[in-house]
């Protein structure tokens, strides 16, 4: 039995233009076996939800550097709206301790701050997949 491993939406939602640091997250889970689907920056909440559907991505990673965080809340009411619920969100970046209490509450799964192991990504990415997979078997 093959075990797919785990899709990865990584986008930028809002205005926030600062992608190097969502490239190199997206270049080493790549490097570590994950399917990656990349956007460019300025992604708006309904095609991030579109593309996480028709991708069928266990986690969406949103990278903030500019406050574009304080959107997610919205990103995780919509996913809520089309039925997707189940894929994971993480958020990476610049987030104030108040804002990452305020994104854990939204349902956000993890947040990650700069500095963050790259390998730690991988691992909550692979468990957050797991989790998401046993559900929906």
């Amino acid at each position: 039995m093959t075990t797919q491993p785990p899709k990865v939406l990584v986008t930028k939602i809002g205005l926030d233009g600062h992608d190097r640091g969502s490239r190199v997250v997206a270049s080493f889970l790549r490097d570590a076996g994950m399917e990656v689907v990349y956007t460019p920056p300025w992604q708006d909440i309904p095609a991030v939800v579109k593309l996480a559907m028709e991708e069928d991505v266990d986690v969406i990673g949103v990278s903030s550097l500019a406050t574009d965080h304080l959107i997610v809340p919205k990103l995780m009411q919509a996913l809520g709206a089309a039925g997707l619920q189940d894929i994971a969100v993480i958020v990476g970046g610049i987030v104030p301790d108040a804002d990452e209490a305020m994104l854990l509450e939204a349902g956000v799964a993890r947040v990650f701050h700069p500095g963050s192991a790259l390998e730690e990504i991988a691992a909550e990415i692979g468990r957050l997949t797991g989790a998401r997979r046993a559900l929906n078997s």
